[in-house]
């Protein structure tokens, strides 16, 4: 039950911020005098909608997106000459049934007419309201709620120093540590519940603090420095090296043998522009690698090989996800309250990068016309051209929008599918 409720908050979270993304656009185009027919949340058949002033706010079927129409997205043609062929009268169809809803005396409405920095304005409202959304949501998973985080308190004690064959680090059925050696904590007697305080009188606040001062201190003298019952403890102890590439940091990097006990800890909202900075730029890299990640999705799909679980997920795959978390015994309502707000932050941050591509149908690639026609002006301007070039023709671009629509769809399709077949789990 937990994990059909967990699913339903995800749905709803995800049409909220389909539904502020189309707000972003259509306030501004609303304030600039742009007149707005419908407001619509999802694709598909109508499930409900309502006339507000000269708009129709509705809801449709497939909660897959969403749009805001306004007039007179494509300019009337600057050429008489008249011109054949399948693409142009696509184009002029399209450019027909966008100035069929410009009525006389509307032309001063139409988005065409809007100068290019109010285009800018109105295209960027959208992708600019998922980015205060993936802040907000953010700030309430790590100051508000807070997330799960390693301690200095010590959960388990690591008896032997992992290798390669025994990467768990567990002693023989002896007690002893064939084929390694025992560990520093193990030598040193530190128990579950210890919080270790310092390493060479350096002060240990945070997990990673341990990770980062043990670097270089293999097969060297250590002073470990440690509570236990209220009590400060300093102890010296040789610290051994991992030397197997697959678990050390670096060269000769200590290891205590430790593992955290995990706790809910809040951040400061000064914490979130750098989560924000870093999930931006993990978030980047994914986008550029993403056409060949979707076609190692696609080879790999009808395999017997396993999933990639750091390739593509789509709104199947995360809605698993979300509902396995939801109902899993091992986090509190708390914790899967602040995973949730996670799942959302990251969602709303891809969405707000995903928009800004140059490319059409996509907000980015309305925002790279915009640009083309301001440069233009400018050139005219420079070269004495009078009168100024018109509004950049977005239409001619229409082929290659559908084309960039199929591969979207296409790939919707692929990533659906392999959320189906080969679905993510937390296991």
């Amino acid at each position: 039950m937990l994990g059909v409720i967990g699913v339903l908050i995800f749905i709803i979270g995800l049409l909220g911020s389909i539904a502020l993304h189309e707000v972003g656009h259509m306030l501004p185009a609303k304030k600039f005098g742009v007149r707005v027919p419908q407001y619509m949340v999802g694709f598909g058949p109508t499930l409900w909608s309502r006339m507000r002033g000269e708009t129709e706010y509705g809801i449709k079927a497939i909660p897959m997106g969403g749009y805001i129409r306004m007039i007179g997205m494509f300019p009337p043609r600057s050429s008489t000459r008249k011109a054949s062929g399948r693409f142009t009268e696509m184009i002029e169809q399209a450019r027909a049934d966008s100035l069929e809803e410009v009525h006389d005396g509307e032309e001063g409405r139409a988005f065409y007419s809007l100068n290019v920095p109010k285009k800018l304005t109105v295209m960027f409202g959208g992708p600019f309201m998922n980015l205060v959304l993936a802040f907000v949501f953010f700030a309430l998973s790590m100051s508000a709620i807070g997330s799960l985080q390693p301690t200095t308190t010590i959960d388990s004690v690591v008896q032997c120093v992992p290798t390669s064959s025994n990467q768990e680090g567990l002693p023989s059925t002896d007690g002893s540590c064939s084929g390694s050696q025992q560990s520093a904590a193990a030598a040193l007697g530190l128990k579950p519940l210890d919080v270790l305080l310092t390493v060479n009188g350096q002060a240990i606040r945070t997990w990673e603090d341990l990770g980062n001062s043990l670097a270089g201190t293999g097969g060297k003298q250590v002073d470990i420095g440690y509570m236990r019952d209220n009590v400060s403890v300093v102890q010296s102890v040789t610290m051994a090296s991992l030397s197997d590439p697959l678990l050390s940091r670096g060269p000769d990097q200590g290891f205590l043998g430790v593992s955290p006990t995990i706790e809910m800890q809040r951040q400061p909202l000064s914490a979130v522009p750098a989560v924000v900075g870093q999930q931006t730029k993990d978030a980047l890299q994914a986008l550029a690698g993403f056409p060949v990640a979707v076609a190692d999705l696609t080879s790999n799909l009808f395999t017997r090989e396993p999933r990639d679980p750091n390739g593509p997920v789509g709104v199947i795959g995360v809605g698993r996800i979300t509902g396995e978390i939801s109902s899993s015994n091992d986090f509190s309502i708390t914790a899967k309250v602040g995973t949730l707000f996670s799942l959302l932050a990251g969602l709303n941050l891809f969405l707000f990068l995903f928009n800004l591509l140059p490319i059409l149908p996509l907000d980015g690639g309305h925002m790279a016309g915009a640009v083309f026609e301001g440069l233009r002006r400018v050139v005219a301007r420079v070269r004495g051209i009078s009168p100024l070039p018109g509004p950049a023709d977005t239409a001619r671009m229409l082929p290659f929008t559908y084309l960039v629509a199929m591969i979207m769809i296409g790939t919707s399709v692929i990533v659906a599918l392999a959320d189906i077949i080969k679905p993510i789990t937390l296991g």
